[in-house]
C-alpha cells in the first residue's frame, strides 16, 4: 500500500531565507560571491554578556542596594555586556538596576557548604563570575575562621565543577559591631586576617580568586544603621571596593578586547594600626600580590580617614595631595612579588580628631614583570 503520510518539511524562519536563496542561486551563477556574503550575520553571534553572581547574605540581598550602586557605576564605565544573575529577584534601592542576585538573608556559608545549597543555584545562573561577600551569620554565631574558610573550600569547588573558568572575587568582610555580640568586632578581623593567604592557596591561572578588602576604611558608628548592615554611606563604599577589581576581571574575560594572553595582575593593601599618641599615629600596610603571575612593582593609594595626612613612610616612596590621599610606590627592592607573595610599608600620620582608631582605605595597583 502506497504511503500516503506528509513529509514533514522543516520550518524556516523569515531572517534564514536570504542565506538559503544565496546557497541557491550562487551555483547558477545568479548571485555574486559579494553578494552572497553580504547577507547579514546571524544574530547569535553576538557576544553573550558576562554573567556576575553576587553571592552572600542581607549584606548582599536584603536589599543590597550597593549592588545597584555597582551595576550602574559599571554601566558608566562602558561595562554594558554584563547580566547580574541569581535565584533571588530585585529587592528595592529605588535606582534602576539589573537586581538578580544570591544574597539571602540569615544565610551562614558554613550552612550553605554542609547542605549543598549552591549547585542548583549556579545551575540555574550559569555564573562567569562570582562577587562573594559572605560569612557574617558565621561569625555571628561564633563559627571558627577554619571552618568558614573550608565552607570556602566547597563552594569554590562547586563553583569550579560548574564552570572550570570561573572567577572569584571574595571580600575581607566589613566590620561589624552589634549590640548583642561584642566580640563579633574581634571575630571579623581575625577572618579577615587568613582571608588572603586562603585565596592564595586556591587562586588559579584558570579560575582566579582576588581578594577585595571591603574591611579597611569602613567604620560601623556612621557606615551601617545597626552595627552590621550598610546604610547608605556602606553601600557607596562597598560599592567602591568592588568595582576596580569587577572592572579589571571584565577587561580580561575571554571574549573581550584585549590580549587574551596577558594576565590579570592584581594586588591588595591592608591598612593597619600600630600604635596612636595624641595628634597622631603609626601604621602598617600590607601588600599582597593575588595574581597568578609575578608583578615587578606595585602602588598603594591611600586615603586616610579623619582629616589625617601621611607625613612620613618607610619602605615605600611617598607622594602627598592637597586632599590628603598619599600615593606610596615600592621601594624598589620590595617591588618584586611572586604570587601570593607579600611586603609592608610603614607611616607617620598626623590628626586632629578624638580617639577613634586610625582608619584608611587603601587600594593596590600592580606593574606587569618585565
Amino acid at each position: 500500500m502506497r504511503d500516503t503520510r506528509r513529509l514533514r518539511l522543516p520550518r524556516l524562519s523569515i531572517r534564514s531565507l536570504p542565506g538559503l536563496l544565496a546557497a541557491l542561486l550562487l551555483p547558477l551563477g545568479l548571485l555574486t560571491p559579494a553578494a552572497a556574503a553580504a547577507s547579514p550575520p546571524d544574530a547569535t553571534a553576538a557576544a553573550d554578556p558576562v554573567r556576575i553572581m553576587p553571592l552572600g547574605d542581607s549584606i548582599t540581598g536584603s536589599p543590597g542596594c550597593w549592588r545597584a550602586l555597582l551595576w550602574n557605576r559599571l554601566q558608566d564605565a562602558g561595562h554594558t555586556g554584563i547580566d547580574f544573575v541569581g535565584t533571588l529577584p530585585p529587592q528595592g534601592c529605588g535606582i534602576a538596576h539589573d537586581g538578580d542576585n544570591e544574597g539571602h538573608g540569615g544565610e551562614l556559608v558554613t550552612n550553605v557548604a554542609s547542605q549543598g545549597l549552591l549547585p542548583a543555584r549556579l545551575a540555574a545562573t550559569r555564573p562567569d563570575i562570582v562577587v562573594m561577600h559572605f560569612g557574617t551569620n558565621d561569625v555571628w554565631s561564633n563559627v571558627a575562621p577554619d571552618r568558614i574558610l573550608a565552607a570556602y573550600d566547597t563552594l569554590l569547588a562547586q563553583m569550579r565543577e560548574s564552570n572550570p573558568d570561573i572567577r572569584v572575587l571574595v571580600a575581607q568582610l566589613i566590620p561589624m559591631h552589634p549590640a548583642t555580640c561584642a566580640a563579633c568586632a574581634q571575630r571579623v578581623v581575625d577572618l579577615n586576617a587568613r582571608i588572603p593567604a586562603w585565596a592564595a592557596g586556591a587562586h588559579t591561572s584558570r579560575s582566579p580568586v582576588v581578594v577585595v578588602d571591603q574591611w579597611t576604611g569602613f567604620d560601623t558608628a556612621t557606615d551601617t544603621y545597626d552595627g552590621v548592615h550598610p546604610d547608605a554611606s556602606g553601600d557607596e563604599k562597598i560599592a567602591a571596593r568592588w568595582f576596580p577589581a569587577l572592572a579589571a576581571q571584565l577587561e580580561s574575560t575571554p571574549g573581550d578586547p584585549g590580549d587574551p594572553g596577558d594576565p590579570t595582575l592584581t594586588c591588595t593593601a591592608s591598612f593597619r594600626s600600630v600604635s596612636v599618641w595624641q595628634g597622631g599615629y603609626q601604621a602598617e600596610v600590607t601588600v599582597r600580590n593575588t595574581s597568578a603571575a609575578p608583578v615587578r612593582g606595585w602602588t598603594v593609594t591611600l586615603r586616610p580617614a579623619d582629616g589625617a595626612r601621611v607625613t612620613q613612610v618607610w619602605n615605600g616612596t611617598l607622594k602627598s595631595a592637597a586632599d590628603g590621599t598619599a600615593t606610596v610606590a615600592d621601594a624598589g627592592w620590595n617591588g618584586a612579588l611572586a604570587p601570593g607573595a607579600s611586603t609592608a610599608f610603614g607611616l607617620i600620620a598626623t590628626t586632629t580628631a578624638g580617639p577613634a582608631a586610625p582608619a584608611a582605605t587603601a587600594d593596590c595597583a600592580a606593574t606587569p614583570a618585565s
